[in-house]
């Protein structure tokens, strides 16, 4: 499978520039490309996961820390470079982030995404009901990464501020 021979590995400095290229073109505008760079350089917890292939950077998933009734992450965004889609890089990328999240002690992440995308990870928009946010509705998903961990949560999510410019 192509996605196997990828490099998976957190990005490094030496990547910015890289990873304006590739958010920029995967979203066709800037605001995600510098979404990404100010959450990465942000003293808030961040994890910025790269997929590398030959040298060059294809693929890239972003998770940070965000202020909730539970310890939290939101996932946001992912980038798959567009001549590289649909090969699985960016299930790849997705699944390395719940399994990192998992281990740093989550209880949940947070997505706004394409619902057939993400249910199949788990997420689950019924679940996100509970908890306020501007951008609320049907495509506001969260994961429980512990089972149990949401029973009877609720409230607002306060996301870090390079999310409102």
């Amino acid at each position: 499978m192509f996605c196997n021979s990828l490099a998976l590995r957190p990005s490094a400095p030496s990547d910015a520039t890289a990873l304006d290229e590739l958010v920029r073109e995967a979203f066709g505008r800037p605001e995600e490309a510098r979404l990404t760079l100010d959450l990465i350089a942000a003293p808030d917890w961040t994890l910025s996961l790269v997929a590398e292939r030959k040298g060059r950077l294809i693929g890239q998933v972003l998770l940070s820390e965000i202020g909730a009734p539970v310890k939290a992450a939101a996932l946001a965004p992912l980038s798959v470079q567009a001549g590289y889609r649909e090969l699985q890089i960016g299930t790849r990328l997705v699944r390395e982030a719940i399994e990192a999240a998992r281990k740093a002690g989550f209880d949940a992440i947070f997505v706004l995404g394409d619902n057939l995308y993400y249910e199949r990870f788990g997420f689950s928009s019924a679940k996100a009901d509970p908890f306020r946010i501007e951008w609320q509705g049907s495509h506001f998903m969260v994961l429980e990464l512990k089972p149990g961990a949401l029973k009877g949560k609720r409230g607002k999510l306060v996301y870090p501020s390079a999310f409102n410019p």
